[in-house]
């Protein structure tokens, strides 16, 4: 009827949203928590959480070292998403738009992640124009020394880049590194001259997962030839909207909530 908004249909399971605060709450935990600190957590009465607390014990998701002792965080998370195999799901995610980021700009595209203080290729999607840069699926570089994985590392909380540049030997080059990050960090991308073969120009962008860090970084190593269809900042606004759209296949964002980059 004119003159009325109507109302986006209410699809929430308030039981199910109790648990997932519950679950995300003690993610952040080491110490556990007990009820009544978890009621005042996540704004709910002990009324409202005590059969959620209940059931998630009961199945092995949540555990107390003693009776009325605090709850902590099982493994058992751990163990699903291994069973499920992630990668495979985040490859699942992300290759429809890559295809579609790659005929649209004429040129190649890949996905990498972190691996254990490495860049790993995960996808890669072949330029459909008949000259083109490829990476090979399953390679690795350092994680600092390319686009993807400064990418990756600038979009991270700030314990894990401390932990990573430790682990990574640069000792004497970590002011400089820090400064790159933060560069990175307030562009939204990474884009430099690829260090490994001259006259490509590598431009990164994060693929934000549901907690707001990187999961994975979207590269397209850009080619400038005659078969070079777009110029360089119309493949750069293509690729940035390829990794918001993998992002929000990753995690939704809520109705009424803008999807602009």
């Amino acid at each position: 009827m004119a003159g009325k908004t109507a109302e986006a249909p209410d699809y929430s399971v308030p039981a199910l949203e109790k648990a997932f605060d519950i679950i995300e709450l003690l993610a952040e935990q080491k110490d556990g928590l007990n009820q009544g600190q978890i009621s005042e957590a996540v704004g709910r009465s002990i009324h409202q959480i005590y059969r959620v607390l209940q059931a998630l014990e009961r199945r092995g998701y949540i555990f107390r070292d003693r009776p009325a002792g605090p709850y902590f965080l099982s493994p058992r998370l751990f163990e699903l998403a291994h069973r499920h195999e992630p990668l495979r799901g985040l490859v699942q995610a992300a290759l429809p738009s890559m295809r579609r980021l790659s005929d649209a700009i004429q040129q190649s595209c890949n996905l990498g992640v972190h691996n254990a203080g490495r860049v790993l290729i995960l996808a890669q999607v072949e330029s459909p124009a008949a000259f083109g840069f490829r990476v090979r699926v399953g390679a690795e570089f350092p994680l600092f020394d390319t686009a993807t994985g400064r990418t990756l590392m600038a979009f991270q909380p700030q314990d894990r880049i401390n932990q990573w540049l430790q682990a990574s030997g640069i000792a004497d080059e970590k002011g400089d590194m820090r400064e790159a990050l933060a560069r990175i960090r307030a562009a939204g991308h990474e884009e430099v001259a690829d260090g490994l073969q001259p006259g490509v120009i590598d431009l990164a962008f994060p693929v934000i997962g549901p907690f707001g860090h990187s999961v994975a970084a979207l590269t397209v190593p850009y080619v400038a030839t005659s078969y070079s269809m777009l110029d360089l900042a119309t493949v750069r606004s293509h690729a940035a909207q390829a990794a918001h759209e993998i992002a929000l296949v990753l995690a939704p964002e809520p109705a009424g909530q803008s999807a602009a980059p």
